[in-house]
């Protein structure tokens, strides 16, 4: 039996490769939006419930903290989404090996940040 090996292994020593770093933030988003959309749920219900509502919700939407948040939902959905393709596609059979899953992970990150700044333009 091997004398030196490690007895605790902590993640944070490990170095992680990117396609274990996309596959983590994917879930991660996926939680997010689960929260996002209450606070747009809420949003759509409230100014949809009246005159007074809706012209609260106006207000509120032209706040800085408003659209800080309406930009992360909506970054969280756009590198959601594109992971989601990413994974579509490999259920395919496109790139599964090592050197194709490291290339459409840092093909769909590009993507995905392209997405969030044009999200960004968008809202503001």
């Amino acid at each position: 039996m091997n004398k030196k090996r490690p007895v605790n292994l902590h993640i944070s020593f490990a170095a992680l490769p990117i396609t274990a770093y996309v596959s983590i933030l994917h879930r991660a988003s996926g939680v997010f939006l689960f929260a996002g959309v209450a606070f747009l749920l809420w949003m759509l219900d409230t100014s949809l419930d009246s005159q007074e509502g809706f012209n609260s919700i106006q207000d509120i939407a032209v706040s800085p903290i408003c659209q800080i948040v309406l930009w992360v939902v909506l970054a969280a959905l756009a590198y959601h989404t594109t992971m989601g393709i990413r994974h579509i596609i490999m259920d395919f059979g496109i790139g599964e090996s090592l050197k194709g899953g490291k290339t459409g992970a840092k093909l769909a990150l590009v993507i995905a940040i392209i997405l969030i700044v044009l999200a960004g333009v968008w809202v503001w």
